[in-house]
Order: structure tokens, then C-alpha cells, then sequence
């Protein structure tokens, strides 16, 4: 069994999450070993086969012959890719992906590089967990597994005893227990799950390996939805702790050291300049406009356009996140994409919508008849509230009324992941999966004691996790769906998808050149897909 440093270790729900990192030295490091990671269609070794979801279900992969030649793969420039030693059982250390997806209307769509929206069917776990329980239990117990996930109940909550549960845990390792807790959770056993939870908590760390760091915030997710404090550890995060300058540090340090802000910032700006780049006024809308940091490239650029600047009017939607993480209101945005705008005599004007996606109208937004419009949605949409959760559906009406404005191009950046409408288990093992890769990703950056590291995922990170597994109905903010649904949603709203071209994919192939071999780049059914090693995790796309 893994154990922790104690130094390290979580402390539960009012512990870690309501604390800065400690003053800690780094007490172990990354062991690395190469080996050849390419993602080339003639590369069809059986570890780095990558497969597809098609929109009917059914799976292809890149040396497909039908499809041949239908897909473009994008490596980023390293030969060679290293990975840190992990479980069999971690997504990237085994065929995690199954081969026939569960029949389900939620895994109607799929994205490349893996079948990021499909739940891994854990078979290997099964067997391996089934034999154990024999060998403990005898060859006449009940079966351990139910369904897709592992289960310590069996039909009359006669499960095994606590004796024999923890005769059974030393067995097991992190990733085994986490779906254990998950299923005892799932099913209120108070009492399995909380000895289940005094075993992880020996198991994880926050500053140990990616998936020790990662299992200590599944594990705080787990702990308050049997507590039904999920929400009040969600606005903690959010909206408390910690103060507006960290929480700006905290992410310029996600920023800095991964591509996924760069990346939606970078490809989503190549298409609007490509879109509207030659008008004389420009105006766009951005529905998450943070600090305003992704228009300080593309004023620059305008600023330097042949024959002169246009007009720029930015309107900037804002919510309370992002209020808070400024300290200011969005006259602080103003200031400073105006001080950018006069450096390069660019003419420029700012409008502030104040309000959440959810109260946004018409004539918040300032239209002016004549200006070439551009929408933004930078990893956004997601936290709109669709029909599972509303009649109003907020998601698919903020999507109609941007139809309604005749934008010249739209786009959007997601996460791509399966979590919107899943029941509980299966956005369990989709967010762990998910958030293995992203912290696997981090991991290669940062030192595993790092103090910014460890504040980083606690505050920009962890508090996704614990929403998405802790929270339910309109508490669930975080709702998440992969490129094939967002593409049927932007379809019914009466979008049309624009294909990328070469210069928006070649630029923004540019830019991977700053980040780890591991890093890949895609374009399918004409979108961009950045995933890290076979797990897709963003993608975006142009629309009109």
C-alpha cells in the first residue's frame, strides 16, 4: 500500500482546502524512463494505438483503412517523451480505454486521441478485485464487482465485515480503493466508506506523486458529498480563500507552466484576427474576459496591421470569480487593455457587462450596426446550466441569442470531458481519469514540493474536483461535455462550423514547441485538440 509523508498529508474538509501550503521540503523526485511515444499514423504498437469514437458509437484508429488520411496528427518537436512512474492501473499505464463503449445516450459523441468521454470499463480491476475477495471471502461470497465499478455491497448491504476489509485493503492499491469509497459513497454505507476514507488518507499527499495529489482532493470530493458540504467548500474556494493577488499568482503559475490557457487563447485569437482582422471596426465579445490578458497579443498585432489600425470595441462579461480575482470591477480590465491599445495607436473602446453568462441579454451587450462581431466563449459554456438542471436551460439560450447578433465568427474553447448529465460513478471515473492526465501534466513542470505548485491545484484545480464529485443538481456548476455535444448544440442554435485553417493549426503548432514532448496536437472533424499523451483534454473550434 502507498503511504503519504506525514508532513504532507491531507487533514480532511477543514484542513488542506482551507489552508495555504506549508513550508515544506520536497521529499522524493521524479523518476523518468524514455521510451518512443510517437503519435504517427504507422505507429501501432498496442501502448500507443490511439483511438477514436465516431458519432454513431463505434470506434476507428488511425491506421483505419477507410479512413486513411482523414485525420492530421501534430506532434509536438520532442523525439522522445518520458513518463513517471505510476500504477498499472493509471490511464496512461494501460489499455484504459475500452474497446465497446457502454450503451448510453451520454456517450453519444466522442472526441480524438482517446475515448475521453467514454468510462473506462476497469475489466483487469474487476478480475484482479474479484479473486481477491474470493481468496478472502471464499469461493461461495457474493461477487465484489456490480456493474462497471468495483462494490462492497451486495444486495442487503451484506458486504464484507470491517476485519475482512481491512484484510483486503494492504491488497489493493490507490486507485482500487478510490473506486471502493467511490461505490460505498455512491450507496450512503457510512461505515464502509469512512473506514475506506482512513485508508486513503494514509495513501495520498498533496505534494507526492500525480495521482497521491490528485486522490487527496477526489477524497476531500468524496468526504463532503457524504457530508453534503460540497457547495460550501466549492464558494470557499471560489470566492474566500485565497486572496484576490494569490488567486491571480495561482493561476499565471497554471498559465506559465501548461499550454491550456495559451492554447484557447492563442487559437481562438488566429481565428478572429483571421475572420475580421481586415475591417475597419471590430467588436468582440468576450464571455469570460477574466483579466483580459488573451486581447494584449491581439491589439499588438492589430496595432502593427497594414494600412493602420481599427477600431477595437472589447465588451467584457464578467461574474464574480473574476471580480474577486481582480480585487476590482471591470474598470481595472478597461484601464489596462486601454494603456495596451494606446501603446500600439490602436483605437479602442471597452464596454463592461457585469453579470454572470445566465443574465446576459440582448442589450447588455452593446451592438452597434456596422461592426464586424466577434464571440468569444473561453472555457465558459460549461458553467451554464442546461435542461438537466433548469427549464430556462441558460446554456442553449446564451448559444440562441448569440445567433440572433449575425456574429462573423464564434468561437469556442472547452474542456473535453463527460461529466455534464453522468451519474455519479461514471463522472467519478471521468473526472479521475481527466484530472490523472492534467496532474500527470503538472507534474513534469513543477516540483512535487513546490509550495506555488501545491496553492496551484488546491485553488485552480481542486475545487473543480470537489464540485464535480461532491455536488448535484443546481449546486453542480461544473458540467462538462465533449466536442461531439457541443457541436450538436451549436448546430440546433443555428451555427454553422468553420474548418481551421493551416495558419490558425501551424501557429498554435508554434506554440507547443514551448512545452513538454508529452503535449499533443490535433485537428479532427475540423476542430483543434490538445490532450496530454492518449488523453484528449481541450478543444477548440470557429463557428458562424
Amino acid at each position: 500500500m502507498q503511504t503519504s509523508q506525514h508532513n504532507c498529508a491531507t487533514s480532511g474538509v477543514h484542513g488542506f482546502l482551507y489552508q495555504h501550503a506549508p513550508d515544506i521540503t520536497p521529499y522524493c523526485s521524479s523518476h523518468y524512463q524514455v521510451f518512443d511515444n510517437n503519435m504517427y499514423p504507422n505507429n501501432t504498437t498496442q501502448g500507443n494505438q490511439i483511438s477514436f469514437q465516431n458519432f454513431n458509437e463505434g470506434y476507428i484508429t488511425l491506421d483505419s483503412g477507410q479512413n486513411a488520411g482523414l485525420y492530421n496528427i501534430y506532434d509536438s518537436p520532442s523525439g522522445v517523451s518520458t513518463s513517471s512512474n505510476r500504477s498499472q492501473f493509471s490511464p496512461q499505464g494501460s489499455q484504459s480505454y475500452i474497446s465497446d463503449p457502454p450503451q448510453s445516450s451520454d456517450n453519444t459523441y466522442g472526441s480524438p486521441m482517446s475515448n475521453s468521454s467514454v468510462v473506462d470499463d476497469n475489466t483487469e480491476l474487476r478480475n484482479q478485485l474479484r479473486e481477491l475477495e474470493r481468496s478472502l471471502l471464499g469461493p461461495d461470497s457474493p461477487r465484489l464487482i456490480d456493474g462497471h465499478y468495483c462494490s462492497l455491497s451486495h444486495g442487503g448491504n451484506h458486504g464484507p465485515s470491517s476485519n475482512q476489509l481491512m484484510e483486503m485493503l494492504p491488497k489493493m492499491d490507490l486507485k482500487q480503493v478510490l473506486f471502493l469509497c467511490a461505490q460505498a459513497v455512491s450507496e450512503k454505507d457510512v461505515s464502509t466508506a469512512e473506514t475506506l476514507m482512513d485508508a486513503l488518507d494514509k495513501m495520498v499527499s498533496v505534494c507526492g506523486t500525480p495521482m497521491q495529489r490528485l486522490a487527496a482532493y477526489m477524497l476531500e470530493g468524496l468526504r463532503a458529498r457524504l457530508e453534503s458540504s460540497g457547495y460550501t467548500i466549492y464558494k470557499k474556494l471560489r470566492c474566500e480563500q485565497p486572496t484576490s493577488s494569490e488567486l491571480l499568482t495561482y493561476m499565471h503559475i497554471l498559465y506559465q507552466v501548461c499550454p491550456y490557457f495559451k492554447f484557447a487563447y492563442m487559437s481562438a485569437n488566429l481565428i478572429i484576427q483571421e475572420a475580421v482582422g481586415h475591417e475597419g471596426s471590430i467588436h468582440i465579445i468576450d464571455f469570460q474576459i477574466g483579466m483580459g490578458t488573451q486581447w494584449l497579443s491581439l491589439i499588438q498585432s492589430l496595432g502593427n496591421r497594414p494600412g493602420g489600425p481599427p477600431l477595437v470595441r472589447i465588451t467584457g462579461v464578467d461574474d464574480s470569480q473574476s471580480v474577486l480575482a481582480r480585487g476590482a470591477g471591470l474598470e481595472l480590465v478597461e484601464k489596462r487593455l486601454s494603456m495596451e491599445a494606446k501603446q500600439w495607436n490602436v483605437p479602442f473602446e471597452f464596454h463592461a457587462a457585469a453579470m454572470s453568462g445566465c443574465e446576459v441579454k440582448r442589450e447588455n451587450l452593446s451592438i452597434r450596426p456596422g461592426e464586424a462581431l466577434a464571440v468569444n466563449f473561453p472555457y465558459m459554456l460549461h458553467h451554464m446550466p442546461d435542461e438537466s438542471v433548469s427549464t430556462e436551460n441558460h446554456r442553449d439560450r446564451l448559444l440562441r441569442l448569440v445567433k440572433e447578433l449575425s456574429p462573423r465568427i464564434v468561437t469556442v474553447v472547452e474542456q473535453e470531458s463527460n461529466t455534464n448529465t453522468s451519474p455519479f460513478l461514471n463522472r467519478f471515473a471521468e473526472t479521475l481519469d481527466y484530472y490523472t492526465a492534467m496532474y500527470e501534466s503538472v507534474d513534469v513542470a513543477l516540483a512535487r514540493g513546490d509550495k506555488k505548485r501545491i496553492n496551484a491545484e488546491m485553488h485552480c484545480l481542486a475545487r473543480d474536483i470537489v464540485n464535480m464529485i461532491a455536488c448535484e443538481d443546481a449546486q453542480r456548476v461544473e458540467r462538462h461535455e465533449p466536442f461531439g455535444k457541443w457541436r450538436a448544440r451549436l448546430n440546433m442554435a443555428g451555427f454553422t462550423q468553420l474548418p481551421l485553417s493551416y495558419t490558425v493549426i501551424d501557429g498554435v503548432r508554434g506554440l507547443m514547441k514551448e512545452f513538454h514532448g508529452n503535449y499533443r496536437l490535433q485537428e479532427w472533424h475540423g476542430a483543434l485538440f490538445l490532450g496530454w499523451k492518449n488523453r484528449i483534454l481541450s478543444s477548440s473550434s470557429a463557428w458562424r
